[in-house]
C-alpha cells in the first residue's frame, strides 16, 4: 500500500522524467561535445542513448517491482542491507554541494542575455528560484507533474523550430556523418554529456505516486529517455549546422546565438526564458526527490520522527523545508567562493555515476531471467563510465567509504554488549 498520494499519471510522469533529463544541460552541453568532438559528437549521443537504456530498463523493472519513495537508496538496501541503504542515501543527498550550485548557475546564467546581473543580484535570484521550488513543493506531485509537461512542450517547440526556421537538415551537415570523424574524442565527450541523464534515479522516489506504478512508471521512465535523447541529438545537429560552439564563452551562449540567427535580436528573451524554465524543471524534480528521500528514511525510523510528517496536501513538507534551507546555505557557500561550474558537473557525475553503478548490481540480486543479466550488463557499463571520469570520481567513492565506516561505528554504539 502506497504511503504517498497515488496521483501521477502517464503523461505527467513522461514530462516530469523529460524536463528533468533535458533540464540543464539541453541549451549548453550540445554546444560543449560539440567542441569536444565536432562531428563525432552526433554518433556520441547515439552510442550515449544505447549506453542509459539498458540502465533505464534495469530502474524501470526495479521501481515496477518495488516502487518506493526511498527511490535508489531503498533499492540498494533491499539488496546489500540497511546499512549500505543508508550510506548510499548520503551520497545522494552529497551530491547537492556541487551539483545544485552548478544547476542554479546555469539557470541563472541565461538571465545575463537580458540584463548585466550584479553577483549580489544573481545569488538573489539563485535563492529565489529555490523559494519558487518550496512553494511548488509544497502541492502534490501532479502539480510538479503539470508545470514541468509544460516546460517540456516549451523545450520540444524551441528545438522544433531550430530545425523549422534553420530549414534543417542541411546538405553540408550530414545527420550521420562518416567522413573526418574524430572518434578518439568520443570518451571525453561522453564523460561531459552523461550529465544530461543523470536524473533517472531522482524520478525513482516518484514510483510510490503514480496512479498504476507497475504499468506507468517503466513506460514513463522508457519514454522520457528515448524522447530525451532525440532533442538533445536534434539540437546539436542545429548547432554544427550553425556553428554556435567553441570556447566556453561561446558553449555558454550557444542558445541565445542560435535563436538570434534564427529568429532575430529581439527573440533572446524567449532564449532565456526557456533556458531558465529547463533548469528550474531539472532542479526541482531533485529538490522533490531528495525530501521523499529524507521522509522515507525519517518513516522507517532511520532518521528523527521528525522528518516523517506531511502537510494537508499529503506531501513531505518539513522535509522538503530541510531540503530547500540546506541547499540555500550550499548556494551561498558556492557563490562566497565563485566555484568553477565545470569543476563542480564533474564532481557531481560522479556521485551520480557511482549511485547508478549501485543501483544496477542491486538489480542483479533483486531481479531475475533476461533482466538479471541486463542489470549485470549495465553495472559494467557504469564501472566503465565511472573510470572514464579519471580523478574526480574519488570525491563519490571516498564519500560512499566514509558514509559507510560512520555508519558501522553507529551500529557498535547501538549494539548491546554481550556478556560472556
Amino acid at each position: 500500500m502506497s504511503r504517498l498520494n497515488k496521483e501521477l499519471s502517464l503523461p505527467q510522469g513522461v514530462g516530469l522524467l523529460t524536463t528533468s533529463l533535458l533540464g540543464t544541460g539541453i541549451f549548453i552541453v550540445p554546444a560543449v561535445a560539440a567542441a569536444i568532438a565536432g562531428q563525432a559528437s552526433l554518433w556520441a549521443w547515439l552510442l550515449l542513448i544505447f549506453l542509459v537504456l539498458p540502465i533505464a530498463f534495469t530502474f524501470a523493472q526495479l521501481g515496477r517491482r518495488y516502487p518506493h519513495a526511498g527511490g535508489a537508496p531503498h533499492l540498494i538496501g533491499r539488496a546489500f542491507g540497511g546499512r549500505m541503504e543508508q550510506a548510499v542515501a548520503f551520497l545522494f543527498l552529497a551530491v547537492m554541494p556541487v551539483g545544485l550550485p552548478a544547476a542554479l548557475n546555469i539557470a541563472t546564467g541565461f538571465l545575463h542575455a537580458l540584463f548585466d546581473l550584479p553577483p549580489a543580484m544573481v545569488l538573489l535570484v539563485q535563492l529565489g528560484t529555490l523559494g519558487l521550488m518550496w512553494l511548488l513543493g509544497l502541492h502534490p506531485a501532479r502539480a510538479s507533474g503539470l508545470v514541468q509537461t509544460a516546460i517540456a512542450i516549451l523545450i520540444l517547440a524551441m528545438v522544433a523550430s531550430f530545425w523549422w526556421f534553420g530549414d534543417l537538415p542541411k546538405a553540408q551537415q550530414p545527420l550521420l556523418p562518416v567522413v573526418g570523424i574524430d572518434w578518439q574524442a568520443i570518451p571525453a565527450a561522453l564523460a561531459v554529456m552523461f550529465w544530461c541523464f543523470v536524473g533517472i534515479e531522482a524520478f525513482a522516489h516518484l514510483g510510490e505516486e503514480f496512479k498504476n506504478p507497475q504499468r506507468d512508471f517503466p513506460l514513463a521512465l522508457l519514454c522520457g529517455v528515448l524522447l530525451a535523447g532525440l532533442v538533445y541529438w536534434a539540437c546539436s545537429v542545429a548547432v554544427l549546422s550553425f556553428g554556435t560552439f567553441g570556447d566556453e564563452q561561446a558553449n555558454g551562449t550557444s542558445l541565445p546565438q542560435l535563436v538570434s540567427l534564427l529568429l532575430g535580436e529581439k527573440a533572446k528573451w524567449l532564449a532565456a526564458l526557456v533556458g531558465y524554465l529547463a533548469c528550474f524543471a531539472s532542479i526541482n524534480i531533485y529538490m522533490q526527490g531528495f525530501a521523499r528521500l529524507l521522509w522515507s528514511l525519517a518513516d522507517e525510523g532511520k532518521l528523527p520522527a521528525a522528518l516523517a510528517s506531511r502537510n494537508s496536501s499529503g506531501v513531505p513538507a518539513r522535509a522538503l523545508m530541510v531540503v530547500i534551507l540546506a541547499s540555500c546555505l550550499f548556494t551561498v557557500l558556492a557563490w562566497w567562493q565563485s566555484l568553477s561550474i565545470a569543476e563542480l558537473i564533474r564532481y557531481a557525475n560522479g556521485n551520480f555515476i557511482l549511485v547508478y553503478l549501485l543501483s544496477m548490481a542491486a538489480g542483479w540480486v533483486l531481479l531475475d531471467g533476461v533482466w538479471r543479466w541486463l542489470a549485470g550488463f549495465s553495472t559494467l557499463l557504469c564501472v566503465l563510465t565511472l573510470v572514464v571520469l579519471g580523478w574526480q570520481m574519488f570525491y563519490a567513492l571516498s564519500f560512499l567509504a566514509l558514509f559507510l565506516v560512520l555508519g558501522r561505528l553507529r551500529s557498535r554504539r547501538q549494539s548491546p554488549l554481550v556478556e560472556t
